[in-house]
């Protein structure tokens, strides 16, 4: 069974299970499914997925490659980590160090390998600020290839990883940080209220790690066994992002709504908002899966006795909900396997 290996406790049996403890045997192992025509899923951390209870008929391969180098350059630090290292210690490290630039990242479950596929953000913050080179083993060519941050096409979260799904499987990601002890700029205002500052001015590394930290344990977002609400696969819908119609169009419906504006006229509106004002408030419930009790973003499986079948049925009437009263249609952020929001599965 799958479900032990995702956040979510979902999905069913893999024909095929190996767990790659290196890049070159997750290359192996690749190379080889490709060569028999098998079906092949990689599995991180499985805190960005949904596996279908039918699970997987092919083969499943867990990244467990482990190794972090760092060099300097000039006055940033170059950090090149293996893709089965989990994110959450990496970040800690960086603010340890006094390495600026993955603070606001702190407390996101996962590894290293699924950053640049998601362009994994939060509070301000995205890997695309901080990526410089991606390792990947390219099984269209069959080659191992070193992207610069300009070729992997990051937007918000997405990236040309993602958009290409199943051609490139990330080996390993170099980070450029800059040597310091404060953060970025902080960018994202509830994080600024939080920290008592301006958005636009720095604090130390080791302060806005904590003020995130907090931030994502209210809303259930850090991983604990204790709390049935982190059961989830974090934000389940992404942020829509509207061109200015779109936008005109939602602003007639619901005047004054929350929303960042964007250059050339769009606007990026809160998922959140949209979902409770819709009727989906905190703690909803379809059978045994619920909208998390502390943010609307989550779904989660809380007792552990939900499908994803279940959890889809919850996913798919708040994305409905929300299309029929606001004419927005929210896009999931976990990754569906052998399942789709589409249509009711089999």
């Amino acid at each position: 069974m799958l479900a032990p290996y995702t956040t979510l406790g979902l999905g069913g049996p893999a024909r095929r299970f190996v767990e790659a403890a290196t890049a070159e045997q997750v290359v192996s192992e690749l190379a080889e499914a490709d060569r028999t025509g098998e079906r092949v899923l990689v599995l991180g951390g499985g805190s960005n997925v949904v596996v279908a209870d039918d699970g997987f008929d092919g083969l499943v391969v867990r990244l467990a490659s482990e190794g972090v180098s760092v060099s300097r350059d000039g006055e940033q630090v170059i950090v090149t980590v293996e893709a089965g290292e989990s994110w959450e210690p990496l970040v800690a490290r960086a603010v340890a160090e006094g390495w600026s630039g993955l603070e606001c990242l702190s407390g996101i479950p996962g590894l290293v390998g699924a950053t640049p596929i998601q362009n994994v953000g939060a509070y301000g913050q995205e890997v695309a600020q901080t990526i410089r080179c991606v390792r990947a083993y390219d099984r269209r060519t069959r080659h191992v290839v070193d992207l610069e941050a300009r070729q992997c096409g990051f937007s918000y979260r997405d990236s040309a990883f993602k958009r290409d799904p199943g051609r490139h499987v990330v080996l390993a990601v170099t980070y450029a940080l800059d040597v310091s002890g404060l953060s970025a700029p902080v960018a994202y205002k509830e994080l600024a209220g939080r920290l008592g500052v301006e958005p636009g001015e720095r604090v130390p590394l080791a302060r806005a790690r904590e003020a995130v930290l907090e931030l994502r344990r209210s809303k259930g977002m850090v991983i604990d066994p204790a709390d049935p609400d982190t059961r989830s696969a974090g934000s389940f819908f992404t942020n829509p992002v509207l061109g200015s119609e779109e936008a005109e169009r939602l602003e007639a419906r619901a005047p004054g709504h929350p929303r960042w504006e964007l250059p050339g006229g769009s606007v990026k509106v809160p998922a959140a908002w949209l979902i409770e004002q819709a009727g989906f408030p905190k703690g909803y419930t379809l059978g045994p899966a619920r909208i998390s009790t502390k943010h609307t973003l989550a779904l989660t499986n809380p007792t552990g006795e939900a499908t994803a079948a279940d959890l889809l049925a919850l996913a798919r009437e708040v994305r409905d909900g929300v299309r029929e009263k606001f004419g927005v249609t929210l896009v999931n952020e976990p990754v569906l396997i052998g399942c789709a929001l589409d249509a009711d599965p089999e």
